[in-house]
């Protein structure tokens, strides 16, 4: 070790922690949607308190994957909608760099885990790539 390079020790990453606002409200902030995500989680699956069940682990982890998938495809059905709304023009304008930044894939707000749910199996919903959207 030279003279100019200092070790790295848990002290020094919470020094910085501590001293450093904008590096705190970024750590904050993410940790936010990972809290946001995982009370998802547990609204999703919602069976027994949302643990997982089973008396083996084959079964517990067949239940993780299935939560994984539905994961997966609520990202999935969010992105679209996030490009669908965002490739309007007047988005372009209103946004700035630091909400461009903000935007996730990461939210279930719209998600109604109990219900009626009425579906029209003759109708498609209008999620796709940007450029096969007929009428832009």
């Amino acid at each position: 070790m030279t003279s100019t390079t200092k070790p790295v020790t848990p002290f020094t990453g919470q020094t910085h922690y501590l001293t450093d606002a904008d590096l705190r409200r970024e750590i904050n902030d993410g940790l936010q949607v990972v809290e946001n995500w995982n009370s998802a989680n547990h609204d999703l699956f919602y069976g027994k308190d949302g643990d997982l069940t089973g008396s083996d682990k084959e079964s517990q982890e067949v239940s993780m994957l299935a939560l994984h998938l539905l994961q997966s495809a609520l990202v999935h059905v969010n992105t679209l909608l996030l490009q669908d709304i965002l490739s309007e023009e007047k988005w372009h304008k209103r946004l700035t760099d630091a909400d461009r930044r903000a935007l996730s894939s990461l939210f279930w707000t719209h998600v109604n885990p109990y219900g009626r749910f009425e579906l029209d199996m003759s109708n498609r919903l209008e999620l796709g790539p940007l450029g096969s959207r007929a009428g832009r």
